[in-house]
C-alpha cells in the first residue's frame, strides 16, 4: 500500500501550516523512513531520506477547502432526529480546524458536548469544474480517514453548523493518503473505537450520495482544488467524547487516524 504524506522537519510547526512553509515536505512512507519527492503527492522520490524519529507528521493535505457533507447515510440522520435529505447538505470547516494523526483534540470550554464523526475523506488531485459522477474518479488523488469532531450543543443552539464543526483541532486527518487506484471503494468499510469500544461500524455503500455524486454536486457550484478535502459524512453511532478520551477512526484499506481529547487550556 502506497502511503502519502505531509511532513515537518522541523518538530515545532503546527498541524495548521501552509505549504509554504520551509519545514514542509512531502514524502511516502516507507520502511525506513520518510522518502522525499519533488512534489505533492508526486511518486518521483529524491533520494533524500528522513528518520520517522526526526520529523513530525501534519495532515497528508492542505487543503484550500475543507468541504463536508451533513446526514449522508439515512441511519445518522435518524439518529439525530432529522430526515434523510433529498440532495446533499454541504457545509465548511477552516483550514486552522485541522489536526495530525496523534494529535490532540482540544476540548473547548465552551461546549458541554462533544461528539466523534468518523468519516471517509476525499482528496482531490487536480483542478476541476463541472465533474459528472461516472468521471468523478479522474479528479481524485485518493482517500484518507477524517474525524468531524462536533460541539453537539452548539450545533442544536445555532442556526448554523460554523461554530460547532469549526473549533481549533475539530478537523483530525490522516495518517496518510491511499492513491484512488489502491483502493476498492465499494469495499471500505468506516470504524470508530472509543477508549477500545466500537462505536460506529457502517459500509461506505450506504451513503445516500456517492463519492461520484457529491464530486458532481460541488463542482457544480465551485472549483475544485489540488489538495482540497471532501469529509463525506458519518454513519449512525456517533457519541459523547470526554477529556481524556482516545478516539480512533478506521477504514479498512486506507488507514487508522488515532487522537486524544484534553481541555481546553487558558
Amino acid at each position: 500500500m502506497t502511503r502519502h504524506v505531509r511532513f515537518s522537519v522541523d518538530p515545532n510547526v503546527a498541524p495548521t501550516v501552509a505549504d509554504t512553509h520551509p519545514a514542509v515536505r512531502y514524502g511516502l512512507l516507507e520502511e525506513d523512513g520518510l522518502v522525499y519527492v519533488t512534489q505533492p503527492f508526486s511518486r518521483d522520490k529524491t533520494g533524500e531520506c528522513y528518520p520517522l524519529d526526526q520529523v513530525r507528521l501534519l495532515p497528508p493535505c492542505y487543503p484550500t477547502k475543507i468541504l463536508c457533507v451533513g446526514r449522508n447515510y439515512a441511519e445518522h440522520a435518524r439518529e439525530l432526529g432529522n430526515e434523510p435529505p433529498a440532495e446533499p447538505i454541504i457545509f465548511m470547516k477552516p483550514n486552522s480546524s485541522l489536526l495530525a494523526h496523534g494529535g490532540e483534540i482540544v476540548y473547548p470550554k465552551l461546549s458541554r458536548h462533544l461528539s466523534y464523526e468518523g468519516e471517509l475523506g476525499v482528496v482531490i488531485g487536480k483542478r476541476a469544474r463541472r465533474v459528472p459522477a461516472d468521471r468523478a474518479d479522474e479528479v481524485i488523488f485518493g482517500y484518507t480517514c477524517v474525524n468531524d469532531v462536533t460541539a453537539r450543543d452548539l450545533q442544536q443552539k445555532d442556526e448554523q453548523w460554523t461554530r460547532c464543526k469549526g473549533f481549533d483541532t475539530f478537523c483530525p486527518v490522516g495518517p496518510w493518503i491511499v492513491p484512488r487506484e489502491e483502493v476498492q471503494l465499494d469495499a471500505l468499510r468506516v470504524c470508530t473505537w472509543v477508549d477500545g469500544e466500537k462505536k460506529q461500524d457502517a459500509p461506505v455503500t450506504d451513503m445516500l450520495f456517492s463519492v461520484g455524486q457529491l464530486i458532481e454536486f460541488l463542482s457544480a457550484f465551485l472549483t475544485l482544488e489540488p489538495g482540497d478535502l471532501i469529509a463525506t459524512g458519518t454513519p449512525p453511532g456517533v457519541g459523547r467524547l470526554e477529556i481524556g478520551s482516545r478516539v480512533r477512526v478506521e477504514i479498512n484499506g486506507v488507514g487508522c487516524l488515532e487522537n486524544i481529547v484534553v481541555a481546553e487550556q487558558d
